[in-house]
């Protein structure tokens, strides 16, 4: 039998009781299809030279309609909440 943990939102902004979205900034796409992330963005998300990111997307008929932008060292510890209890109960 495989245990259900709960795991923890790591978007903590709320509206009420619900997390929620909002738009932090607009992006500009250079020629060579390179983006800046605005200082005030990088502070508040604590994101340093050299981190690395996970882009993760959302598609819709066909295309891509949203992209997300994780640490991947917070990826990393989703992967093991996640597949962690999983994994305790395969034996070889």
């Amino acid at each position: 039998m495989v245990k259900k943990n709960k795991v923890e939102s790591w978007c903590t902004a709320t509206a009420g009781n619900m997390p929620y979205c909002r738009v932090e900034s607009i992006l500009s796409v250079d020629e060579r299809g390179q983006m800046v992330l605005p200082k005030e963005l990088r502070e508040k998300a604590q994101i340093k030279p050299g981190d690395k990111l996970a882009l993760i997307s959302w598609e819709k008929d066909g295309k891509i309609c949203c992209f997300s932008l994780i640490k991947a060292e917070e990826m990393t510890g989703m992967v093991k909440s996640l597949l962690g209890p999983l994994m305790s109960d395969i034996q070889i």
